[in-house]
């Protein structure tokens, strides 16, 4: 079959749209595929614009989706159904709003999709039954199906290298992507990863990830983990390889959790394979915030780890959550404040965001205090409930207050007199991004005013009759 992948870009620019890079679900597809004797293109649209004549000679599309890409996933789907082509999409969203989904496509697949799509494929290829590939939805005579769930991968070296190669326009890719995990030993409140790769921490083993760095060839890598130092001792003994195989990486990065800064050997041997930036989900200053978020750290653990990464000479990229019941608008003012002091090279302030799937989604979709499900707002850059203790516009502009004060020019300026050029660099192009989105969503921002007004004269209402 010729088969055509396709990851949507968001509906909107975002503050990573300047960062193509694609995510490892559907290269992981395309290997499985081409296997089986398929022929396989994807198209990734934050690197280059769909090819239509191409997909439309297509005899299945897939399509993977987030949560803020659904609107323009569903839009693709569509327009590719209307011509006839079977189409499936998966993905997060896909996973927790499969009859949502199953409107603009033919089949959805649920979680992992590496056994699924390889069973559906072959089923529409000989014409055999659907019921019995597990982890797949389809309409049938009219009803809504859903086959049983299917178990996550065990051994995750049974998977290929992710096909990259079969990307348009992936020479355009700044930076090679590798996955060596899937799952987190953790279940913050907000995260949707829980959900949908379990708990448990499955890896690859040591010997897979450095064949396939020796493969790639890469002079710079993000480990696309969602936890790379889970496991502190298999991240040691995967970093020693790569200093004793002399993999010299010009710079890596990858996503972990504060806890690794306790260990000051392995922040020395990732200083020493060339660890240029780890990103943390600090996600707030607030304790009860954190405490509300099921984070599992203190603000104590968050200072020292922020004093021991530094003097270890890594840079930290610092994630903050804004926007929990615990949260005021006096709590964005102190989460700013505490990344100027505590000298965090470059941080987000993402809103609180109830994505499907999570407990938070659950928790406000139940008590109606979700009041647009625009997906494509569901960024963390969109405020799209109502706070508890202020209102939906008091958040959404003191996130940007924030990011004002802490990518000034004077804080660039600060740094290039201190001659910290690199970082003076990544502080002027945060700057430019953060402003870049204000200028963009002047607009969101007055409709959101005026929401917040109404949403203010709605409730003194309430309170008066009552």
């Amino acid at each position: 079959m010729n088969i055509t992948l396709i990851e949507p870009a968001s509906s909107d620019w975002h503050v990573f749209s300047d960062f193509p890079l694609p995510r490892l679900g559907l290269p992981i597809v395309s290997a499985i595929l081409k296997n089986e004797g398929h022929n396989i293109r994807i198209f990734c649209e934050d690197l280059l614009p769909i090819d239509w004549d191409f997909v439309f000679s297509s005899d299945l599309v897939g399509i993977s989706t987030t949560t803020s890409t659904a609107p323009k996933a569903y839009k693709i789907a569509s327009a590719i159904k209307e011509r006839g082509i079977p189409v499936v999409i998966g993905g997060p969203h896909a996973t927790f709003r499969p009859e949502e989904a199953l409107t603009y496509s033919h089949y959805v697949i649920r979680q992992e999709g590496e056994e699924t799509i390889k069973e559906l494929v072959s089923a529409l290829s000989n014409g055999c039954n659907l019921s019995d590939i597990q982890g797949l939805s389809y309409i049938e005579e009219g009803q809504f199906r859903h086959n049983p769930k299917r178990q996550l991968l065990k051994d995750l070296d049974s998977i290929p290298f992710p096909d990259i190669q079969a990307i348009f326009g992936y020479e355009k890719m700044p930076i090679i992507p590798i996955i060596t995990s899937r799952g987190c030993p953790f279940n913050c409140s907000f995260c949707s990863v829980t959900p949908m790769f379990g708990r448990g921490y499955r890896m690859r083993s040591i010997e897979s990830v450095i064949s396939e760095i020796e493969w790639r060839k890469p002079s710079s890598i993000f480990f696309y983990d969602d936890n790379f130092t889970a496991n502190p001792e298999r991240t040691r003994i995967l970093l020693e390889e790569l200093a004793r195989k002399n993999l010299s990486l010009k710079s890596w990065t990858a996503q972990t959790r504060i806890d690794v800064a306790k260990d000051k050997e392995l922040l020395a041997l990732m200083k020493k394979t060339n660890c240029l930036f780890v990103y943390i989900g600090f996600e707030s200053v607030n304790p009860g915030s954190l405490k509300e978020y099921k984070k599992g750290q203190t603000i104590d653990e968050i200072k020292e780890g922020i004093e021991a990464l530094h003097k270890a000479g890594i840079r930290i990229h610092g994630m903050f959550i804004l926007g929990s019941d615990e949260d005021r608008v006096e709590t964005i003012k102190e989460t700013e404040k505490f990344a100027k002091k505590y000298k965090i090279d470059t941080v987000q302030f993402l809103i609180l965001t109830p994505l499907p799937g999570t407990k938070t989604f659950d928790e406000f979709d139940k008590a109606g205090r979700i009041f647009t499900y625009d997906w494509s707002l569901y960024d963390g850059m969109h405020c799209v409930y109502e706070p508890k203790n202020m209102t939906p516009y008091q958040l959404q502009f003191g996130n940007i207050k924030a990011l004002r004060k802490f990518y000034s020019f004077r804080s660039v300026i600060k740094l290039i007199l201190k001659f910290k050029f690199l970082n003076a660099l990544f502080r002027y192009y945060g700057r430019r991004l953060s402003r870049k989105w204000e200028k963009k969503h002047k607009e969101t921002m007055k409709k959101l005013k005026a929401f917040s007004i109404e949403l203010v004269k709605r409730k003194e209402r309430l309170i008066k009759k009552f």
